[in-house]
C-alpha cells in the first residue's frame, strides 16, 4: 500500500519478439519447459542491490541474490563496504561515511544503508525449480550457456551468479518471459506448513510489490539414494559447467576428504583418480566407482551421473524478484535470521589504520550514516 492506503499499480511489461536465432531457439526452449514441467518453490534468497544518483529506476546487484539468509547478505555488504573504506576511500571524510555504514551492519539488522549518495538494499527472491512427472528436477537447457571448451582444473576460475546484473523493471522481455513473469505476480506461499506470519507476510507482498522481475537461471547439484526424494547439495553456479566441476570436486577431491578416505593432511593432488592409479590404496574399489563416475562426467558433458548407489543430476534453479514502486523488494519480517549481526573485521580508524586484535568500528572513526 503506498501513504495514501491504495495498492501499487503494476508496471506495464514490455514485450519484444525474438529475431535472432539464438534467441527464438531459447524461447523455444523455455515454452518446452513450461509444457512438461509443474513449479516447486524452494524459498527465499537474499542478496544486495545498489542504487545511485543517475541511475532511475535501475538497481546494481552488488552481492549475489544466492544467499539463505538476510544476515549472510549483510555480511557480504559489511566486508565490501570496510574494505572499500582500507583500500580506496580517498578522504578522512569518504573514510568517516563508510565506516559509518560498517558500524551499522556490525550491531544492527538494517534493510537498507545509505552512504556517499548510494542506497543499499538487502533484496529478496524466491527461488524454484521445474520438476517433471516424476518429481526430478529440470536438466540445463540445451540453450544454457557452455563454455566452448570446459576447463575441469579444481583451482579454475568461474563466472560468478549475478555477476555484472542491472535490474531494470523497463528492459523488454520475450513472450515466454512475459507470460511467466504475468503468471507469478499473483504467487503467495499457502498451506498449513508455513507459519501465520509468512503467509501474512507472503499477501501482503502481492499487494506492496506487484511487480516481478526474472532473474538469470542458475545452477545446482541435487542427488537421491535410493527411493529416497532429490536433495539439493552445494551452491548455486552462473552455468551448468560450473556445476559439473563442483560435482567432480565433490566426488574425487573434497567427498573423500570428509569421509574421511583421504586424510585432510594429504598432498593436494591426490584424489580418487591418483588412488584408483596408484591401486594400493584400502578403499581402492570405493575411490575407483568415484573416479569412473568422474570421468563419465568429464567426457560427456553428462547432467546425471551415478556413484555408489547415489544419482547425481544438475538441476537448474530459476529465481524471481518482487518489484514495487520503491524498487526491489527487501527481506520480509517473518523471514529467518541463522546468524546475527557482528564485527567481521579488525577495527578501522578514519585515518585507514587497521587495529589488528581490536575488533569492532568506534563512534569517533565514524559519521552519521542512516
Amino acid at each position: 500500500m503506498n501513504e495514501h492506503g491504495a495498492r501499487p499499480a503494476a508496471r506495464p511489461v514490455l514485450v519484444r519478439i525474438p529475431v535472432e536465432p539464438v534467441e527464438a531457439a531459447i524461447e523455444a526452449d523455455a515454452l518446452d519447459a513450461a509444457s512438461r514441467n509443474r513449479l516447486a518453490v524452494r524459498g527465499p534468497l537474499f542478496g544486495v542491490a545498489a542504487r545511485s544518483e543517475g541511475d532511475g529506476q535501475r538497481w546494481r546487484v552488488l552481492v549475489p541474490i544466492t544467499n539463505g539468509c538476510p544476515q549472510q547478505a549483510r555480511d557480504d555488504l559489511q566486508s565490501k563496504l570496510w574494505f572499500r573504506a582500507k583500500d580506496e576511500a580517498e578522504t578522512e571524510t569518504e573514510r568517516r561515511a563508510l565506516l559509518g555504514a560498517v558500524a551499522r551492519l556490525e550491531t544492527g539488522k538494517p534493510s537498507e544503508v545509505e552512504v556517499l549518495g548510494t542506497r543499499y538494499r538487502v533484496v529478496r527472491a524466491e527461488e524454484y525449480a521445474g520438476l517433471d512427472p516424476e518429481g526430478a528436477f529440470e536438466l540445463p537447457r540445451p540453450t544454457d550457456p557452455e563454455p566452448a571448451v570446459p576447463d575441469w582444473a579444481r583451482t579454475a576460475g568461474a563466472p560468478k551468479v549475478d555477476a555484472g546484473l542491472v535490474l531494470d523493471p523497463d528492459a523488454p522481455v520475450t513472450p515466454l518471459q512475459a507470460a511467466e513473469m504475468l503468471t507469478m505476480r499473483s504467487f503467495a506461499y499457502e498451506g498449513s506448513r508455513y507459519p501465520g506470519d509468512v503467509l501474512r507476510d507472503s499477501a501482503r507482498a502481492v499487494e506492496t510489490h506487484p511487480d516481478v522481475m526474472l532473474l538469470p537461471a542458475a545452477f545446482m547439484i541435487v542427488e537421491r539414494t535410493g527411493g529416497e526424494r532429490w536433495e539439493v547439495g552445494g551452491a548455486l553456479h552462473a552455468t551448468p559447467h560450473d556445476a559439473r566441476r563442483s560435482l567432480d570436486i565433490s566426488l574425487t577431491w573434497l567427498g573423500p576428504r570428509q569421509a574421511g578416505v583421504i586424510p585432510l593432511t594429504a598432498d593436494t593432488d591426490v584424489d580418487a583418480r591418483s588412488i584408483t592409479a596408484e591401486g594400493t590404496h584400502p578403499a581402492l574399489a570405493e575411490m575407483r566407482v568415484l573416479a569412473e563416475a568422474a570421468d563419465r562426467l568429464r567426457a560427456g558433458r553428462l547432467n546425471e551421473v551415478e556413484a555408489g548407489g547415489t544419482a547425481y543430476r544438475i538441476a537448474r534453479s530459476r529465481r524471481l524478484l518482487r518489484w514495487g514502486p520503491d524498487g526491489p523488494e527487501s527481506q520480509r519480517p517473518s523471514d529467518v535470521t541463522m546468524v546475527e549481526p557482528m564485527a567481521l573485521h579488525p577495527r578501522l580508524d578514519a585515518d585507514g589504520v587497521v587495529h589488528n586484535g581490536e575488533e569492532g568500528t568506534r563512534t569517533e572513526d565514524t559519521d552519521a550514516v542512516r
